[in-house]
């Protein structure tokens, strides 16, 4: 019904592409614009999908992971395709910190013995899962360790199934965890397993997620098969990435490098992901309560939580070595600015053979260049600097993209217009993280680039299906009545979090997907058999990636004034001080509620309501915040982006006289860095965007302020208020000096 009801929406929207197109494109002149359409024409007739399967197929033939032959040959690759498309390339490489297992033991002692697999069997319907060099299943940055001790079951791994935990009267303390994969980032649970005393932790995928649940299991469908695990890293990125023991500075070779023991992104248990052909006999064993319904997952036997009588014995150590991580990068010369820099990426290392993660999104970026090098080779030339790079080592924690910038820095900040990336790629629906300055540029890419399988554009196919899975008919309502695409704000998990986070550049994550669920992430099984029988059959998404991509870095090169409209970020930016300031109230009245609910019954929260327990103490009331910092620096911010982009309007209406213009708005991100950074992670150093400290992965929007209301820190949280407040007025200053 989903699908019909959005074909429909679909076929209403489909006579607006030509509505929506408009005269000029932001940044560019009515005869630019003519120019760049026809650029970008051409652009689109070099592109081939074909030609992306291909390299695709190329490229994940062999294991690839870092420092591994088949890695160096993929760079090597790379590098050559990028000299025959006539660009500039080489190889900038990196020592880096990377973890490989000597000994990887999981088996339970008690009631019953069974001695853990850990292994994915070789498939005949997939041609390379067979192969010699692959990293056997293991979570890298897991600690040395050897641990006997008995299991807890602890659902997905993250704080509030430990507050279950507690008020069941649970505790993990000297005990090993188990855990599923997902909800957050791998690293969070044992990161929480960890500071709850925990002593080792196992991860498996429960089949409810993406097993056979969720479909056919590989290779008849697309899910996970029993055999199937996620490698992954587990390091604490949330602290820094990059190499562990290099923060803040490039990881070359005479680098000063900390001791690994005192690494403070290294956890100190041992960690192993497992299949849940593995968990099941684990889980089986489990005495204790039974778990709570949304706790249970679909393995065929009642969940307990434990502990009891299963025990389990957990052994792993690792060969800590480091290893050589080849970044790959390639430049265009700009005709007019070389020295202002459009940077696009993708890393190009995998697990294993890494098809959708990430050849799939490296191919793309491959098609653009070569595409690019057609158009160069016709007389065009851009007018700033493009380069194009393909990172090594982002899958232990984004290593290769962070140490490049660490050890560029300087030259970064001051050249670098935008850095554009973008990771695996499949077929669905567009979807952009970034810097919300850059709203409008995305908006009219998103209409103009056509979706392969429905024939309208991806922003009405994105506002579609926003509309189909709206929640009420006042949200379908506003969702159809979008005119622009909503940019996410950017968190972490691939190669733009030192750009955006750490060196304050605007930065764009863009790749589709939504329609390419399954089971093969990280495992063996990602594979050029997989990929194209289920991710993106024809590579259609890959063509739709590197139209998206490489238009945001082609305009991005050629714009005469550069599409930076500071009032969407003002108006984002307004939003989560609105939220803030809910996220506060409720937090009040929650408080204000259970407290009253203790003091009323004497006991509260238990999950059987008949069966009284010890009552939790009361917990602080919520003191009252000021916001007024922040509520008039947004004032300020406002006055200044309506004045700037009045002067914006004015100047793009020639294109002339507007490098000071130019460089000045490029540079205008670096103004939301605090020099002290976030509270007890000083690498993060935006105000508004960062990995949540408990979320990995996801984003924390205003995180010094929203993780300090969330950890019930109120001295920590009044003073980040004034950081964040700082940094506003901080910009506010800067656009009304380049607005004048």
């Amino acid at each position: 019904m989903r699908r019909l009801f959005a074909c429909g929406l679909l076929a209403a929207l489909s006579f607006t592409g030509e509505a929506a197109a408009q005269k000029t494109i932001t940044g560019f002149t009515e005869n630019s614009t003519l120019a760049q359409k026809q650029l970008e024409q051409k652009f689109d007739a070099q592109l081939s999908a074909d030609r992306i399967g291909k390299v695709i197929k190329e490229l994940s033939a062999v294991p690839h992971h870092v420092g591994s032959v088949g890695g160096k040959a993929v760079a090597e690759n790379i590098l050559q395709k990028f000299k025959a498309y006539g660009w500039d390339a080489k190889i900038e490489t990196y020592q880096v910190l990377f973890p490989t297992p000597k000994t990887r033991v999981l088996e339970m002692v008690s009631p019953t013995v069974y001695k853990a697999l850990l292994k994915e069997p070789a498939l005949k319907e997939d041609g390379t899962s067979n192969q010699d060099d692959q990293l056997p299943t293991y979570n890298a940055w897991s600690a040395d360790g050897d641990v006997t001790g008995e299991l807890v079951f602890v659902n997905y791994g993250l704080p509030q199934d430990y507050e279950v935990l507690e008020s069941l009267g649970i505790s993990v303390k000297g005990k090993i965890v188990i855990a599923k994969y997902g909800r957050s980032w791998r690293g969070i649970k044992p990161k929480v397993a960890q500071e709850h005393g925990a002593i080792g932790c196992i991860i498996y995928s429960d089949p409810k997620d993406d097993g056979y649940y969720q479909g056919d299991v590989y290779p008849k469908g697309a899910f996970k098969n029993e055999y199937g695990v996620q490698r992954g890293s587990i390091m604490d990125m949330v602290i820094y990435p990059g190499d562990p023991l290099t923060p803040n500075i490039g990881a070359t070779e005479n680098a000063k490098r900390l001791d690994r023991l005192e690494a403070p992104n290294l956890l100190k248990i041992p960690v192993l992901p497992i299949s849940y052909h593995d968990a099941q006999p684990l889980l089986q064993a489990l005495e204790g309560p039974v778990a709570p319904a949304d706790w249970r997952g679909a393995l065929p036997f009642t969940y307990h939580i434990g502990p009891g009588k299963a025990k389990v014995h957990l052994k792993v150590d690792f060969n800590w070595q480091l290893k050589p991580a080849y970044n790959v990068i390639a430049k265009m010369a700009g005709s007019q600015f070389p020295d202002q820099w459009v940077i696009r990426g993708n890393h190009h290392d995998a697990w294993v053979n890494g098809a959708n993660d990430p050849i799939s999104g490296a191919a793309a970026l491959l098609e653009e260049a070569q595409s690019i090098g057609e158009l160069v080779k016709t007389g065009w030339k851009p007018k700033r600097t493009l380069v194009y790079c393909a990172w090594d080592a982002e899958e232990p924690g984004l290593l290769g993209s962070t140490e490049w910038v660490e050890d560029h820095i300087t030259e970064l900040q001051q050249k670098t217009v935008v850095y554009i990336n973008s990771d695996g790629n499949g077929r669905g629906f567009l979807g952009v993280d970034g810097s919300h300055a850059l709203e409008t540029l995305i908006t009219e890419i998103s209409k103009e680039v056509t979706d392969p399988q429905t024939r309208v554009s991806v922003f009405e196919r994105k506002k579609a299906v926003t509309a189909v899975e709206a929640s009420n008919a006042k949200a379908k309502k506003e969702a159809m009545a979008k005119t622009s695409f909503k940019v996410n704000a950017m968190g972490s998990g691939s190669d733009y979090s030192s750009f955006i986070q750490h060196a304050g550049i605007p930065s764009l994550n863009i790749g589709y997907g939504g329609e390419d669920d399954g089971g093969e992430y990280h495992s063996i099984y990602d594979s050029y058999d997989d990929y194209s029988r289920f991710k993106d059959p024809g590579f259609f998404y890959g063509v739709a990636l590197a139209q998206t991509a490489g238009r945001a870095a082609l305009r991005m090169a050629n714009a005469e004034t550069l599409p930076f409209d500071f009032r969407s970020l003002q108006r984002t930016v307004s939003d989560y001080v609105k939220d803030l300031l809910n996220q506060t109230d409720q937090l009040r009245e929650s408080t204000a509620a259970e407290n009253e609910l203790i003091r009323n019954n004497g006991y509260a929260l238990a999950n059987d309501p008949t069966e009284k327990k010890k009552a939790p103490a009361a917990k602080a009331e919520v003191p009252y915040l000021d916001f007024s910092p922040l509520l008039n620096a947004l004032t300020l911010l406002e006055k200044s982006t309506d004045q700037l982009a009045a002067v914006w309007t004015k100047a793009s209406a020639t294109g002339a006289n507007t490098a000071a213009l130019n460089q000045a708005l490029y540079r205008a991100e670096q103004q939301l860095l605090t020099t002290n950074g976030l509270p007890r992670r000083s690498w993060y150093k935006h105000t508004l965007y960062a990995p949540g400290f408990y979320t990995g992965y996801g984003v924390k929007t205003i995180p010094g302020v929203r993780e300090a209301i969330e950890q019930r820190n109120w001295k920590e949280a009044q003073e980040q208020i004034g950081v964040v407040a700082a940094s506003l007025e901080k910009l506010s200053a800067y656009l009304q000096q380049i607005g004048q």
